[in-house]
């Protein structure tokens, strides 16, 4: 398949409204194993200093977040519990806000993606931030390059009939941002992570 990364103007939108037209998107990830790829099912939306769940909450500028200082369409990955996650940065210049890809439907390189999460249903590949990254070989090096150009591009997909929203996943420890209705996904996906 041949895939065009998305244009600037796209990742330039406001971070909400970024966050679900991401859902039906390719993401895709090439590597000296080959490529892999899959849709975009499920996003969360974290909205920078303001937002107590957001690593940048504050304008806490450090050397992981540093990246969300840039402009929109960079990469923004971190681990967390032994896994790499990836976020779209988003938002202006400055302003740091980032989008997590929390799952994805498998769509090419099903045998790489197979090999790389061994002992795991099909289903289970990537319905996950963390799953997702292993399956398709998306590694910290990836961190502060651009969706916009290879190994890493996010690519033209489908428009889902319906998107969902509701809390994001696992940051109890947040206060009112805990409640925040920015997480999205694509109705009855069965590759959405719960």
């Amino acid at each position: 398949m041949n895939y065009i990364p998305m244009p600037l103007s796209f990742f330039q939108q406001p971070t909400l409204e970024l966050a679900k037209s991401l859902l039906g998107c390719v993401l895709v990830k090439e590597t000296e194993e080959g490529k892999a790829s899959g849709y975009i099912v499920e996003t969360e939306a974290y909205l920078g200093p303001a937002d107590r769940a957001a690593h940048s909450y504050g304008n806490r500028r450090t050397k992981r977040t540093e990246v969300m200082f840039h402009e929109a369409g960079r990469i923004y990955t971190y681990v967390m519990h032994t896994h790499c996650l990836v976020n779209v940065v988003s938002g202006e210049k400055e302003k740091p806000e980032a989008i997590l890809i929390r799952a994805v439907e498998p769509l090419e390189g099903l045998e790489l993606m197979e090999r790389r999460r061994s002992g795991h249903v099909k289903k289970n590949w990537t319905n996950g931030p963390g799953k997702l990254t292993k399956a398709l070989g998306i590694t910290m090096e990836d961190y502060g390059g651009s969706f916009l150009e290879p190994p890493l591009i996010i690519s033209k997909g489908y428009r889902p009939e319906e998107i969902v929203e509701g809390k994001r996943i696992g940051i109890d420890n947040t206060g009112e941002a805990r409640d925040y209705p920015w997480r999205f996904w694509v109705k009855e996906n069965p590759y959405v992570s719960r």
